[in-house]
């Protein structure tokens, strides 16, 4: 049984915490939450939680008055590390290109996008936007090739002794052994990795001395390089790249072609921003690694550490049946073709940052659905508990109001069983669907949508074609001659229900009324009234009129099946 969400809301207190410190550190200035996100590949559902909690956080504080900015570091300045296995355009001849920065690896072939991390970072910017993220965008490659960090890379020159101080108290240590979550796949053990900036060095420290900066060969391009010399009056540099033989002398002072390590330039740029609240990862998060030293790193720069929680695992469920080919990991765009942003928003909002959760890529989404409906509901007529309410209110909307909605939400399962019987013939769609309320027939399916389309896409995309579902043409002769007596007066009250049941909530009182009035009791008889012996008669007619409409033992719901195939066609393949 699902969890229910908590009657305490994570957003607020965090909201909370978050204006009070921004209060004391930059009173009158708006609040700053930071999200970090390296376009080394396809940006994955795993990494959509380091932007949606602080955007949860940030919407909220929005909603009380206050001034704030998110950002969006796109961490494009940082090494290409390996090439991303099932992305379509690529090979490994992409493999020399390994060690440059990401905006200087060529896109995927047949990509729109001038370069790697363009490529990957549209994609995401696409999907934030039909998820309501508001956010700044700050391009790391434009902040250091542009000189705008300068006096930050020369401070951190200046102060390197003790930043290796700093670092040194932790390179001795044994790493902790990583904390194993149970994976249902390779996708998902993919997913946790995380960007790999966490197991990144911290600078190069050889007879020359430590530095936590590295230069971009000037001949190849890659960061394969090794400080040899630097003066700090003069501000001269000497590298040698060990992956051409490349030497080189600059003035840091003037030089825009490298970058601060990781572990130091993550706490420069909290300083820099002024960030009050940005979460991070489990590879992030262990002692020694770089949220922790960077707590005591930022004081260098004269700033402090921010309010961050650590967020858990975000699993897949069913992702072994997606295709190989779309890159492995599945993508937000790949969960908003399927599902609505609001279900989205709210798989991420429901739950604490430190709580893993699934998303669902199989049968399991109806079940969400079912309960994101439940939920609605209760909603709507005031019983949901006030965390489950500020959950919802989190996922239909920001402060900047409702996100667009199917104005008549049908179930997610029932529009799925009828895109997978009419296999993408709208005018049957909308026929079956207006006979599911005949005293509110559907107009159109614009009525149904975007839900409608997103449970097409579901059944197109993640339903294996062997349990899709195909009327017969033909009646199964073989099989109804061969019903015994039982069996055939159980089609044959069917039969005689059909044109006065003729609507979803009539064909669900008759389909399972006829075994309880074979076996005597009322079609309007309750559960309790019943004896345990109906359950199983009710599973062999269903199987039976399964074989008889479709030919195997299950499919979709039998009172939407009956609708999508039409009374005229249930009555020939039925026998009659």
């Amino acid at each position: 049984m699902a969890q229910s969400t908590e009657t305490t809301d994570w957003v607020s207190r965090f909201a909370d915490e978050v204006i009070e410190e921004s209060e004391r550190q930059a009173p009158g200035k708006p609040v700053v939450v930071a999200s970090g996100l390296s376009p080394s590949g396809p940006i994955h559902l795993g990494n959509l939680r380091e932007v949606m909690t602080p955007h949860l956080v940030a919407d909220e504080i929005r909603r009380r008055g206050h001034q704030v900015r998110h950002l969006i570091s796109w961490d494009d300045y940082d090494r290409y590390r390996k090439v991303p296995a099932g992305v379509a355009g690529v090979d490994e001849s992409w493999a020399e290109h390994i060690g440059k920065p990401l905006t200087s690896v060529p896109a995927p072939k047949g990509s729109a996008h001038p370069n790697w991390a363009e490529h990957f970072k549209a994609a995401m910017i696409e999907s934030l936007a039909e998820l309501g993220v508001e956010f700044d965008g700050i391009s790391q490659t434009a902040q250091y090739t542009s000189g705008v960090y300068r006096e930050q890379i020369l401070h951190a020159m200046r102060h390197r002794g003790d930043i290796d101080a700093i670092l040194a108290q932790y390179r001795t240590k044994k790493a902790p052994k990583k904390q194993q979550q149970k994976a249902v796949d390779e996708a998902e053990l993919e997913a946790e990795e995380g960007s790999g900036a966490a197991a990144e060095d911290d600078g190069s420290s050889g007879s020359a001395g430590y530095f936590p900066y590295k230069p971009y060969c000037g001949n190849c391009e890659k960061d394969l390089t090794t400080v040899t010399s630097y003066d700090d009056d003069s501000t001269e540099l000497a590298y040698t790249c060990t992956a051409c033989g490349f030497t080189e002398t600059v003035r840091l002072s003037e030089f825009n072609r490298g970058k601060l390590v990781w572990k130091v330039d993550w706490p420069m740029r909290w300083a820099y921003e002024g960030v009050i609240f940005e979460p991070s990862g489990v590879d992030h998060s262990s002692p020694g690694s770089s949220f922790q030293v960077g707590g005591q790193i930022v004081g260098i720069f004269g700033g402090k550490r921010p309010i961050g929680p650590m967020y858990a695992f975000v699993g897949i469920s069913g992702m072994a049946k997606m295709s190989s080919s779309r890159g492995g990991v599945p993508t937000p765009a790949d969960a908003l073709q399927i599902m609505e942003p609001q279900l989205l928003r709210w798989l991420y909002a429901r739950r604490r940052p430190n709580q893993s959760f699934k998303i669902a890529f199989d049968q399991e989404i109806q079940r969400l659905y079912d309960e994101w409906d439940k939920l609605a509901a209760k909603v709507a007529d005031g019983s949901a508990l006030p965390g489950d309410v500020a959950a919802y209110t989190r996922a239909v909307g920001t402060a900047a109001g409702e996100l667009p909605k199917t104005s008549r939400p049908l179930p997610y399962r029932t529009l799925a069983s009828v895109a997978d019987i009419t296999a993408g013939h709208e005018d049957q769609a909308l026929r079956i669907l207006s006979e599911l309320d005949p005293e509110q027939p559907l107009a159109s399916l614009d009525e149904v949508r975007p839900r409608y389309d997103k449970a097409e896409a579901w059944i197109n995309t993640h339903v294996p074609a062997d349990q899709r579902t195909i009327v017969r043409d033909e009646p199964d002769t073989e099989l109804l001659k061969s019903l015994d007596e039982a069996s055939g007066q159980s089609v044959r009250l069917l039969l005689d229900g059909l044109a006065e049941h003729w609507s979803l909530d009539g064909l669900t009182h008759l389909v399972y009324g006829v075994p309880k009035v074979q076996a005597g009791f009322s079609a309007d008889a309750t559960p309790k009234e019943l004896p345990a012996e109906i359950k199983t008669a009710q599973r062999t007619f269903f199987a039976l009129l399964y074989h008889l409409l479709v030919g195997r033992d299950t499919g979709p719901r039998l009172p939407t099946l009956l609708l999508a195939v039409g009374q005229d066609r249930v009555r020939k393949l039925l026998g009659e």
